[in-house]
């Protein structure tokens, strides 16, 4: 339950159109079980009307198993497994298409991310936010990993000149309406975040707990979050093909600047500036700037490239969202009932 009353009432106005959380999977199986578990006893007290949508981004271990498994147990479980892996971001684009309640709680699968934490967000979420993270109180990452993860937001926020995407993270909870930005979105590079900018400025972050990671290490690495960070510049801002602009700006000024030295030096001391090496340093300099400019043109050809092939961020193999709702023609998924109907 939660500990402040008027928390809990703004937490029920927040959740009163239902409530959608969607975990993207992957090599979860051990600890899946637990976080539904958690997730069950937090969300019994803030809504009858919920779904657990489970995206299984190919995982590697039994995780589709054990999915499938707590779905026959768990009549609010609805589990979509994809066709190979596409990243955090294309499932969680997926899952997010797939939920059909006013509010969606997005977290990691791994229980860094505390379900108890959820009415934080839905709480903040209720005081006229459409979106809302949870900024961890202390990180539970590498060294590498926080600065892979500064990085990311620090491109972040380059990209969308928003100061709340320093405090972007995987736990978030948003409003229905936002989605309708990106509903027509069909680029294999996805950014969950860029989209959200698509359909609100009213962003919000409140600090939550993080913990250590039970099992297994991140699938995180270092050169996937850069990767991530170019993904996000390169795909969702013109910001480098303005960088660009302004090195090609300076250099520009720096070679008139380089001919106004040769020019004073001819007429001052009466002959050219000697050596090989200048002359040398000068080519590779512009050269370099024009190697720098035509590389991220190159990035942005290549995004254009892979929209004109239609490239899909995703393709579902078994969605069983879509016919359960057809069975029980859109009724609403229970906590307190299992898939027999049988309540707890």
């Amino acid at each position: 339950m939660i500990a402040d009353p008027q928390a809990a009432i703004d937490t029920e106005n927040a959740t009163s159109s239902g409530l959608s959380v969607v975990i993207p999977v992957y090599g979860s199986e051990l600890t899946l079980p637990q976080l539904v578990e958690r997730l069950k006893n937090v969300l019994s007290p803030l809504t009858e009307t919920c779904e657990l949508i489970l995206v299984n981004d190919s995982s590697p271990d039994g995780s589709w198993e054990v999915i499938s498994g707590l779905a026959q147990q768990n009549s609010w479980i609805r589990p979509i497994n994809l066709m190979r892996n596409y990243g955090q971001h294309n499932a969680l684009l997926c899952g997010i298409r797939a939920s059909q309640y006013g509010v969606i709680v997005t977290m990691d699968d791994d229980l860094q991310h505390p379900p108890e934490e959820i009415p934080k967000l839905l709480a903040v979420l209720a005081e006229g936010y459409d979106v809302v993270y949870g900024t961890p109180e202390h990180e539970r990452h590498g060294l590498g990993r926080d600065l892979a993860s500064l990085a990311t937001k620090m491109a972040l926020q380059g990209a969308l000149g928003a100061e709340i995407a320093r405090q972007a993270g995987a736990f978030r909870a948003l409003r229905r309406q936002v989605t309708r930005a990106f509903d027509h979105y069909e680029g294999s590079f996805v950014s969950i975040d860029v989209l959200l900018t698509w359909g609100t400025s009213r962003f919000a972050a409140t600090p939550v707990r993080h913990v250590p990671r039970p099992q297994g290490a991140s699938g995180y690495t270092f050169r996937k979050l850069v990767t991530h960070a170019m993904n996000m510049m390169t795909g969702f801002s013109t910001l480098p093909l303005q960088l660009a602009s302004i090195v090609g700006f300076a250099f520009t000024l720096f070679g008139i600047g380089v001919l106004l030295f040769v020019l004073a030096r001819y007429f001052i001391v009466g002959g050219s500036v000697p050596g090989f090496p200048f002359l040398a340093s000068i080519i590779a300099i512009f050269s370099g700037a024009q190697l720098f400019a035509l590389g991220i043109m190159g990035e942005y050809l290549a995004r254009m490239h892979f929209r004109s092939m239609q490239k899909p961020p995703y393709v579902v193999r078994v969605d069983t969202v879509g016919s359960r709702m057809s069975e029980t023609n859109g009724a609403s998924g229970s906590i307190g009932k299992s898939a027999s109907g049988v309540a707890r």
